[in-house]
């Protein structure tokens, strides 16, 4: 199997704008030893894995210029982008086997696999194929790069191949996008939403302490969860029973009103102060398209970060996104059946209505209203953060790590914060995610106890997947 040119994948790194940087370092080979987080000495060897993270930090840059997708058809994309690039490899895979042995319906044949295939060609052609049918709505000029970045590397992974390798190279990345896509189709719940994502049969039901949207706004996704899951379905999840949510109150005294308070106090005094918590309302916040990545999509580009960090290998690459793909994608739609089943209001309604009626969100600085289109309970950010966290710390065998998120250290655009933040484990990084949209003013702390709660719920369920060969 031909190997890609390290050094023409570094320059890629520069080329398509990557967010990590991508210089030099001794290779990290036990998950438990205190890793240096200075990226500017840490290298990716395996050229694999260099392949693999070229095509994630293309994605995440894209994921900056999605067009209504954010945030459930994101996470859907990459449960289904990260199982066509684990299938393609898996015949490399020592010790790993096809999710066609666990996932019923989908089809992928290995007579298209022939002796000769190179398997990064064969990666490049199917990630190429992937992103940029999951990826189906961009802001205009940007599909041309998944194009552009799939020529770049098909340039030099030819290099030295017959015509024969590079048909039949190519033939396989082909076969295993075309069975995955086919598969994700089969979703017709998932496919009809994609294209009507505000159904106008969804009617929000009223009451005293209910979500409704907001003028020239229509609820986002009501339907979710009916959406393919891969390790556990909402009905499987032990969201907590209604009684035990704190229930609308409008006295002073009470957990809800002081819940409520809480948010008013911390998204006021950030903005007028322009403290640190503003700094990590605005650093977590992923929500505007054109602007930021998405909220599942930060997790990618964490994972990226990570992958170079410990200088994985592409077995190990490949394993860790698919069972991030597959978490995200849970994790959404358990999170969005729990979000209509309870249909609680977000704060801005509340403290408008019981405590300051000229009361803004820090987002709606960024966005046209003050909140996302969807009911507030539990915070689908915070529930992205727990499933991530969980889906981490399983895989490197720990929660203590020296980490520091450079996901926006690179962008040009200076009017949100997106300084690096440095952190001492999985689950603080997690919990602070969640807890940043307190003071961004778009939800209150159960919300954000309920997310973190249900993602780790849901990461043990992908955590627990057999990946491995069944000898």
């Amino acid at each position: 199997m031909k190997t890609t040119n390290l050094k023409f994948i570094l320059i890629l790194c520069m080329i398509i704008t990557v967010f990590q940087s991508c210089s030099t370092d001794e290779a990290t080979e036990n998950f438990d030893e205190d890793v240096s987080d200075d990226f500017s000495e840490i290298e990716v060897t395996n050229n694999t894995t260099s392949l693999i993270v070229g095509w994630n930090d293309l994605w995440v840059s894209l994921d900056q210029y999605t067009v209504n997708m954010r945030p459930n058809i994101v996470t859907r994309a990459l449960a289904y982008i990260h199982l066509t690039a684990y299938e393609t490899a898996v015949p490399y895979m020592d010790d790993y086997s096809s999710n066609t042995n666990r996932i019923n319906n989908l089809n992928i044949n290995n007579n298209f696999l022939e002796d000769n295939v190179d398997m990064n060609l064969a990666l490049n052609t199917a990630y190429a194929l992937a992103i940029d049918h999951f990826m189906h709505s961009l802001e205009g000029g940007q599909r041309q790069r998944i194009t552009a970045f799939e020529t770049l590397m098909e340039n030099e992974l030819t290099e030295g191949l017959t015509n024969v390798e590079i048909a039949n190279s190519q033939r396989w990345g082909t076969h295993v996008a075309q069975r995955v896509i086919a598969y994700a189709e089969s979703d017709r719940d998932a496919e009809e939403q994609i294209i009507d994502q505000t159904p106008s049969d969804y009617i929000a039901p009223e009451g005293l302490g209910l979500w409704e949207a907001a003028e020239n706004e229509a609820a986002w996704f009501p339907y979710w969860r009916e959406v393919r899951t891969f390790a556990l379905s909402p009905q499987q999840s032990s969201s907590v029973n209604f009684n035990s949510v704190l229930q609308h109150s409008s006295n002073p005294s009470s957990n809800y009103y002081q819940q409520m308070n809480t948010v008013y106090v911390s998204t006021t005094n950030a903005a007028a102060t322009n403290n640190e918590d503003l700094w990590i309302a605005e650093f977590w916040a992923d929500d505007v398209e054109g602007l930021m990545i998405s909220p599942p999509g930060r997790h990618i580009s964490i994972a990226n970060q990570l992958i170079e960090q410990y200088d994985l290998d592409f077995d190990q690459t490949l394993e860790l996104l698919l069972r991030l793909g597959f978490a995200l994608n849970d994790a959404a739609v358990s999170a969005w059946d729990d979000k209509y089943t309870y249909n609680i209001e977000r704060p801005s309604h509340y403290i408008k209505e019981y405590i300051d009626e000229d009361f803004t969100t820090n987002l709606s600085r960024f966005i046209s209203g003050s909140n996302p289109a969807f009911p507030s309970y539990p915070s689908g950010h915070a529930t992205f953060a727990g499933v991530a966290a969980g889906v981490f710390i399983d895989f490197f065998g720990t929660d203590t790590i020296s980490f520091t998120d450079r996901t926006y250290s690179d962008f040009g655009n200076t009017t949100f914060n997106g300084t690096a933040r440095s952190f001492t484990s999985f689950s603080e990084m997690a919990y602070e995610n969640a807890y940043s949209r307190v003071p961004l003013g778009v939800h209150i702390e159960q919300d954000a106890i309920e997310g973190l709660r249900l993602g780790y719920e849901i990461s043990d369920a992908v955590n627990s997947i057999n990946l491995r060969n069944r000898n």
